[in-house]
Formats: structure tokens, sequence, C-alpha cells
């Protein structure tokens, strides 16, 4: 028989149309699909997912990963792959590896990645090593009958298998000895002793900065923007400092500035060096406006916000080749979650796997290796964890919040809807700060633009 039993068993009684393909006998479903050429996107295929409520089994494209996140979403649950032993108690008529993605057959419920269920014709596993069944599109809706549909999957190659998770201390680490982890910046790390020096004067800081001509340069500009409006002339740090930004706003923005030498990113790309910087800027400024209205220090909020994303320059620096490929997702998924396809990408070997806790929590790692404010590290480390709640959460909620008003703006690495309301209501805000935020970002949005692109030069 080329179909397990429960299989050909469930067609036969709701009278389903079907073919059998025959194959060569294949160690495992991926072999047997690598021989398919031109028919391989054709092929669909069913992942295995459990809670304590119970199966699910998840029918996506062959070469797509899970949406974890969106899984999330749509279910309310946490669901977890199914082991090895536990699928084949369940598929006991099936060969091992080789599951039809029919859950009606087998008493399961299902839920389907949008657009199989309008695939003119599919291929999946029948159960065996030895065929496939082929289908038209109307017999599939036909066996798909009561499962559900939503966008559940990534496009493009991936591995669902389970992975051990890895606590943070774990990763830090692994990532300490595994990888040269960048140091911070000599002049950076400078930077950071002097702000944290209570007597630091503003000509202190000035001379700093000031014996590097890059970084007063990108300072002066910075200080002559039009977000500031200052009506006069400016013609050194010192005065930058006194008469315009202030201590701790040059302190700041210096310290960001110095600090992204520590890596090698390309510029272009959704995830480049470009687009890095223009969400920073819009992250910090939103971040600064919000700290009065939260309790917040204005100061260490715009640092929260200007250095919240590092970890992605962190991966893009150790991975070129993989942040490559991050990118490219990120463009052909706009409704992937980010920490969904970074899995995809970094979650593939015993090495690369500890990238897979999200860039979020790498550069939560990388701040405290560096040194830097607890609130920072904490905003960095945990801004990717929907309704976080613990140490300095009124600035982790603050990047939240200004990331998620960004999203309107087509501004930074996640294009996902949040949870506007839940963040408002934990910052203790009202509704109408949305508006009054949106306006002011309308208002400087040309020259935040035009400073992301100066500090890039």
């Amino acid at each position: 028989m080329a179909l397990a039993v429960r299989l050909e068993r469930f067609f036969d009684q709701q009278g389903i149309a079907h073919k059998e393909r025959s194959i060569d006998q294949a160690p495992s479903l991926d072999a047997a699909v690598s021989a398919l050429e031109q028919s391989r996107e054709d092929v669909i295929r069913a992942t295995l997912l459990i809670d304590i409520s119970g199966i699910v089994m998840v029918v996506h494209r062959y070469d797509s990963a899970l949406d974890a996140e969106a899984l999330r979403q749509m279910t309310g649950r946490h669901l977890q792959p199914l082991t090895a032993h536990q699928t084949m108690r369940l598929f006991s008529d099936c060969d091992p590896g080789f599951i039809p993605p029919i859950g009606n057959a087998y008493d399961l419920p299902v839920l389907l990645d949008e657009g199989i269920a309008r695939a003119e014709r599919v291929l999946f596993s029948s159960g065996t090593d030895h065929s496939l069944v082929e289908m038209d599109g109307r017999s599939l809706r036909l066996a798909m009958a009561g499962s559900r549909e939503g966008h559940l999957a990534i496009r493009g190659p991936g591995d669902d298998g389970a992975r051990e998770a890895l606590t943070l201390a774990e990763v830090a680490s692994k990532l300490k000895k595994l990888y040269r982890l960048p140091p911070m910046p000599a002049l950076a790390l400078r930077i950071l002793r002097l702000t944290s020096n209570t007597e630091a004067t503003a000509r202190e800081l000035s001379e700093l900065i000031e014996f590097d001509p890059s970084l007063t340069a990108q300072v002066m500009r910075y200080a002559r923007s039009a977000l500031f409006h200052y009506p006069g002339q400016i013609n050194s740090v010192q005065e930058a400092v006194t008469r315009v930004l202030g201590f701790d706003r040059v302190a700041h923005v210096a310290l960001g500035i110095a600090s992204v030498r520590a890596f090698d990113v390309p510029r272009a790309g959704i995830l480049g060096m470009d687009n890095f910087w223009r969400h920073s800027l819009y992250c910090a400024f939103l971040c600064q406006l919000l700290a009065p209205r939260c309790g917040g220090d204005k100061g260490l909020a715009y640092l929260c916000g200007l250095l919240h994303n590092f970890g992605l320059l962190l991966v893009g620096h150790l991975f070129p080749v993989e942040f490559k490929e991050l990118n490219r997702l990120r463009e052909a998924n706009p409704d992937a979650s980010m920490q969904s396809l970074e899995q995809q990408v970094f979650g593939q070997g015993s090495e690369q796997e500890i990238i897979a806790v999200g860039h979020g929590a790498i550069g939560g790692i990388l701040h405290r290796l560096w040194e830097l404010p607890d609130p920072v590290v904490k905003a960095a480390g945990v801004h990717q964890q929907p309704g976080y709640q613990g140490e300095h959460e009124n600035y982790v909620m603050m990047v939240q919040l200004a990331n998620a008003l960004l999203k309107d703006r087509g501004i930074g690495d996640e294009f996902n809807p949040d949870d506007v309301p839940a963040l408002l209501q934990g910052l203790e805000l009202e509704p109408s700060v949305v508006g009054e935020l949106m306006t002011e970002i309308d208002q400087v949005a040309p020259e935040l633009d035009a400073l992301a692109s100066s500090l890039i030069n």
C-alpha cells in the first residue's frame, strides 16, 4: 500500500480525489523533495506543535518557516514542537519523518498558512518513504475542511526543529567564547567615563570631543541643525554644549557616534547603517519627548532610544553573510516579526543558534559588557519583548512605544503592529498624547532625516 492506512481510509470515506506519485525510496522527506526538481515549489508540509491544551498541526509550504509570534497572536497559546517520539506515537501508521499534512485524517485541529487553500495543485507526504500525494486545489480544500487560516509562515528556507533554550547568561558566555566581540572604542569609553563624573565640565567634554576631527564635525552639524533653531553662529564644540545642546545631549550623541565605529556594517539595505541611524535618531527624539510625561530622565531616555538597536549592528558585524540574508528576508516578509526572521537565519548550527534569542538580547549583553547605564542595557535587551514588566520598565516601554509609533512612518526594523493602548496604559499616558507626539515628529522629520544622513558621512 502506497499511502498510510489512516490517510487512505480518510480519502476513501470523504471521496477526496488524489493521485499517488511513486518516488525512489528516500531516507527523509527532505531527500524526497530535493529529488523533485521543478515540482518542489508545490510541496506542502506539516509542523506539529503542542501545549497543555493539546496538539495542533500547522500546514505550510515546504520552503517556509513558521512565524512563532504570528502563531502566538492567532492562537493565544505558547506552542512548542512535538518530539520525534511523540510524533511517531501519533502517526504510528507512517514511516518516521513522513507525516501527511492532513490533520483531519488523524483527528487533529489544523492551522493553514494563507494562500495554500488557493493553490491549484499541491504535493505532500503520503506517510510512506516511497510515494507522495498529488492533489488539486478543490480536493485540498475538502481535505482541509474546518481548518483556520492565517499568515503563519515566513517565506524562504528554514528549520523549525526544536531548539534548546539558552539563558542570557549562557548566551553571554558563549558569545565571549565563540566570537571576538568588539570592545567599546577608546573615545566612546572616555566619553562614558567623563559622563559618570558629576563634576565634569562642558570644557572637559568639548576638549575630549575635539581630539577627533570627524566627531567634532558631526557634533557641530548636529548643533547647527534646524532642530534646535539656534539663531546665532556656533564656532566650537563648547558653544554647542553651553548655548544649544547641553552637556548630556552632546555627551550622548558623541557616545553614540563613537560607539558605532566598533561595527563594520554595510550602509545599504533596510537594516543597513543608513536606516539604523534614521531609526535611532527618531526613536531617541520620541523617547526624550516621552520622558517628562512618564517621570523619566530626558537624557537617559534619549540614550535608551539612541542605543537600543545596537544588537542589530553586532549581528551584522559578526555575521555579514547571514546579515545580508536577514536584510533580504526583512524586505520580503514585512508581516513577520523580526525575532522570527532572526530565528530562521541564525538558528542553524550549534554556534550560531545563540543569535536566535534576538538582536535585542544580544544588544543588551553588549551594553552590559560595555558597562553602559542599567536602563540602557535593559531597554536594548528587552525591547523585542511585548508586555515586559520589571526593572526599568518605564524606559523599556518608552522605546517600545516610540518604535510602535514610528512604524506608521515606515521607520525601524519591525512592521507588525504593537499594542499601543497597553503601552500607553503602562506609561500612564492618555491616548491623546499619540497625536501630540506625531505632530512634533512631522514638524522635525526633515531635520532628523538630514541629521541622520550627516552622521553617516
